[in-house]
């Protein structure tokens, strides 16, 4: 479980195809890496993956054919940088929301609108996502906890502050590009219930 508070950002420096998967190394900053253990879990833009060799500032992680199908992970590219969240402690506070690092699908940003230091961007996404969506209920994007701001029949917005832009990939992201999404689990629950009363 993780909160979607991004802790860093690190850097691909390897990428070993293993069949169908594929090994990711990954250059972790040490406030991250400190503490950081084998068969820990971590949130790698929103994607949650399992460390398995632990070599130097290098954590390495495997990605499966699921994994990649539904997410960004095979895009990826060595120098590439990618959002680092630990997952939470049970004593750890709650910041963000829920996330569970299980990614529904893959959205794209359709315009990105810069007001001051602000921005406002805007994702397509499949309409089955887009409607588990509400103004001001959250949402995850690349691994971020963000507040939806508007939802239409295949795409939301959200509002981006000066800090995600700087401590977050979202402030690099251009239009055109793709991004993981996780919706808020609550709505994933009441869409079940509903579906099976019906």
């Amino acid at each position: 479980m993780f909160t979607g508070l991004v802790e860093g950002q690190g850097k691909v420096s390897g990428i070993v195809p293993e069949g169908d998967a594929v090994r990711l190394d990954i250059s972790v900053p040490a406030g991250i890496r400190n503490g950081l253990g084998i068969g820990d879990s971590v949130c790698i833009s929103g994607c949650c993956l399992t460390v398995i060799e632990l070599i130097g500032e290098t954590a390495s992680f495997q990605a499966g054919t699921e994994t990649l199908s539904k997410t960004n992970l095979g895009r990826l590219a060595d120098g590439h940088p990618v959002n680092l969240e630990r997952s939470l402690p049970v004593d750890g506070r709650l910041g963000g929301h829920f996330v569970q690092g299980h990614v529904d699908g893959v959205g794209e940003v359709v315009s990105v609108d810069r007001d001051g230091d602000w921005v406002t961007m805007w994702f397509k996404v499949p309409v089955e996502l887009a409607r588990l969506m509400v103004p001001k209920g959250s949402v995850t994007v690349d691994g971020i906890s963000l507040t939806v701001v508007d939802v239409k029949h295949d795409r939301f917005s959200v509002a981006l502050i000066p800090h995600t832009l700087e401590v977050t990939t979202l402030g690099i992201r251009t239009e055109g590009e793709v991004v993981n999404i996780e919706t808020d689990i609550l709505g994933k629950y009441v869409e079940k219930l509903l579906a099976s009363r019906s």
